[in-house]
């Protein structure tokens, strides 16, 4: 049966259609919010995946190009493989989603989102994260929803509820908040130093709006919902559980887990698990559960002593963070590059500079984002976690932890005009024990420092992690997780910025939802954290941007000229600029405004060619002395050269003090010889003197 519901949302209508599309799905909504169309679905296998120990969920969001009014580019003319964007969205939608879903729940699960008709007042991430969960809350899944996700911009510090595409190019803040009908379950944030108290409030005034909205999912279900059916669950036998404390009493697990080098941790435990396999090697039902029994023992052993001793597995205290060393310039010849290392964390980061030609082209849905100048890339390679796996380029996380990276600099990168450079950093995780994103922000903003790139402030990173008891006042916040908390516990909160504010925050958790009181004391937690980090670390190492580019990066000039000139310096079929870059060794870029950048590795070869453009771009007037070459002559006179395609002429009667009967008595091709401009003649026409020229001219 075909429903539609309504609701205002940020004062534009939100339309929900049930039953009129996609109906062999699990459940599927077609949602309609201002002029923006997306079609969410989802669906699971009727059997549940052999030989897994996890919930294999899977998150599409697919970005199709006719619904801004584009075809795709290259030879195929049709959408290929996901874009970063398309990737980081599916992120966002599945990091609120997957927590609701049963723990031992093993059924294919697919969340599908299509984007049809984009306005660009009306994001489609955000209606594609509320299809999901409106198309998982109707379907027969089981599935503890539903949760509801707003974004929130800040411009002249008002807080603006699912902003336009227009008004988040001018918005102080991003922020994207996911929640429950209780608590809080995702936060993203993108900000320009927004105070911890500010951001507190907005996070808190999108949640108030996400519970509006799943007022109105619940009544959508409620009128449309299907029973969900029943699944296959997966438990450890409690027998089985019960034989394995036996075997290892409680003091040698903790014995085993509870070591600051997680490689030792790791052979302690395989120990453990070879005995046992030997123990039960008659029992096969038993083995198929074993290593789940290992991990559950693991994960309460450390659990309870974090909780009810305060006690953590590498030995620290709460609000501790593991060691910590910074340094610069450890890759010779590249533009820039640094290195952090927090315990068995560590990131060097290797910065590139270049022309903003090089910048990356963005072909997307957005009409505002066509190009990206700072490109922030995190690698993380299996060797760094003492694994063996051929490489296959980025996956979802190293997309994930290099945009989040990404976003905590922006705003503290210099302008254009400031820094006419396209700026690329490359974080490459050495050793991964928790929390390489936030290692690779701190390695990264010392990078660009010593780059000789002008940012405004340095920036560091550093997550909280969370282990809860009985209740929401039963819990712990534990300052820099390391792997194994981040593992067995149930938050890992990344807050990343400078002394005076945040720059992002990304905040996965495991369980449905956190209290205010947690999310405040992790924000403060981390404040703490990083201003600790850039006063005793970061600023020891290099404490400001250093004054200049190094000497093998390229360097850039960037002039102004009149618009109207563009065409002049260009030339014809580019004949002007080409002339200049084959003759001086330069890169020329132009923006449509006039600006424009001259980067060369040869001062002497920049300096030329920004002559010749100010020489093209320039009136001549009367006074002027120039340089010229002597490129054609005729029996009246030599028509000379000052620039590419800027030419004068001589007339014979000005070449020398005498009379001279013949211009190649005194000139031949290819001469250079200084004039200077007389004005204009009868005719209107300019002419210039080689007689004239004063003899201090220089």
């Amino acid at each position: 049966m075909y429903k539609s519901f309504t609701m205002k949302l940020a004062g534009r209508d939100l339309t929900v259609d049930i039953g009129r599309v996609a109906k062999q799905a699990n459940g599927a909504a077609f949602m309609h919010y201002g002029d923006t169309v997306v079609l969410s679905t989802a669906t699971a296998s009727e059997k549940p995946r052999d030989g897994i120990d996890f919930f294999p969920l899977s998150v599409e969001y697919e970005e199709k190009m006719y619904a801004v009014g584009k075809i795709p580019g290259g030879f195929n003319k049709r959408e290929g493989k996901a874009s970063e964007h398309a990737t980081l969205t599916s992120r966002v939608i599945d990091r609120p989603m997957r927590p609701l879903f049963p723990k031992d729940y093993r059924n294919d699960v697919t969340l599908s989102n299509m984007v049809m008709s984009v306005d660009p007042k009306c994001d489609p991430e955000v209606v594609a994260m509320l299809g999901s969960a409106i198309a998982t809350s109707i379907s027969d899944i089981p599935f503890d929803g539903p949760c509801a996700m707003t974004q929130l911009g800040m411009i002249n510090d008002e807080f603006i509820v699912n902003p336009s595409l227009e008004e988040k190019e001018v918005s102080d803040l991003s922020l994207t908040v996911a929640s429950t009908r209780e608590k809080v379950i995702m936060i993203e944030a993108g900000a320009n130093e927004l105070p911890e108290q500010k951001m507190i409030n907005a996070i808190f005034k999108a949640d108030e709006v996400n519970k509006e909205i799943i007022r109105f999912i619940d009544k959508i279900a409620a009128e449309c919902g299907k029973e969900k059916h029943d699944y296959e669950h997966y438990e450890v036998p409690e027998e089985l559980f019960d034989a394995v404390k036996e075997q290892v009493p409680e003091e040698e697990m903790e014995h085993a887990v509870f070591t600051d080098d997680k490689q030792t941790r790791e052979d302690n435990i395989r120990v453990i698990t070879e005995r046992l396999q030997e123990k039960f090697a008659d029992n096969e039902e038993w083995l198929e559960f074993l290593d789940d029994a290992i991990y559950q023992y693991q994960k309460k052993t450390v659990r309870k002593m974090i909780l009810r001793d305060h006690k953590r597995p590498d030995g620290r205290a709460i609000k501790q963070i593991r060691p910590l060393s910074a340094e610069v310039d450890i890759i010779p010849r590249v533009h820039g590059s640094a290195m952090f290392t927090r315990g068995q964390t560590q990131i060097c980061d290797v910065v590139t500079l270049a022309p903003l030609a090089e910048a990356q082209r963005i072909d997307g849905l957005d009409e505002y984002i066509t190009s990206k100048r700072y490109m922030h890339q995190y690698n993380f390679p299996s060797y760094s976690v003492g694994e063996t796996k051929p490489s296959r380029g980025p996956g979802r996380r190293e997309i994930g932890h290099g945009a989040l990276a990404e976003r905590a600099l922006v705003p503290v990168l210099p302008s254009v005009d400031e820094f006419p450079y396209a700026i690329r950093a490359v974080s490459e995780t050495f050793e991964s024990n928790g929390s390489t994103s936030q290692a690779s922000i701190c390695a990264s903003s010392m990078s660009l420092m010593a780059a000789g790139v002008p940012i405004k402030k340095p920036v560091a990173g550093i997550s909280c992690g969370l282990v809860t008891g009985d209740n929401d006042d039963d819990y712990i916040v534990l300052t820099d997780i390391q792997g194994l908390e981040d593992f067995f516990g149930d938050m890992d909160f990344k807050v990343a910025g400078t002394h005076d504010g945040i720059t992002a925050i990304q905040m996965d958790i495991k369980i449905h939802g956190l209290t205010r009181a947690i999310i405040e004391e992790a924000i403060h937690r981390t404040k703490e954290a990083r201003e600790y980090i850039l006063t005793e670390v970061m600023e020891k190492a290099i404490d400001a941007p250093r004054p200049e580019v190094g000497k093998y990066a390229p360097k850039i000039v960037q002039i102004q000229i009149d618009p109207s000139k563009i065409g002049d310096v260009v030339g014809q079929r580019g004949k002007t600029i080409n002339t200049i870059i084959d003759e001086t060794g330069v890169k020329i870029d132009i923006n449509d405004d006039g600006a424009v950048s001259v980067c060369g590795s040869d001062r002497e070869g920049m300096d030329r060619a920004i002559k010749d453009i100010k020489i093209i771009t320039t009136d001549f007037v009367k006074g002027q002395i120039l340089t010229g070459k002597v490129v054609s002559i005729k029996d009246f006179g030599a028509f000379l050269e000052f620039a590419p395609g800027k030419e004068g002429m001589v007339h014979i009667s000005k070449i020398a003090r005498e009379r001279i009967n013949r211009v190649e008595d005194v000139l031949t091709l290819g001469d250079i010889v200084k004039v200077v401009c007389l004005g204009k003649d009868k005719m209107g026409r300019i002419s210039f003197s080689i007689k004239d020229v004063p003899a201090d001219a220089k």
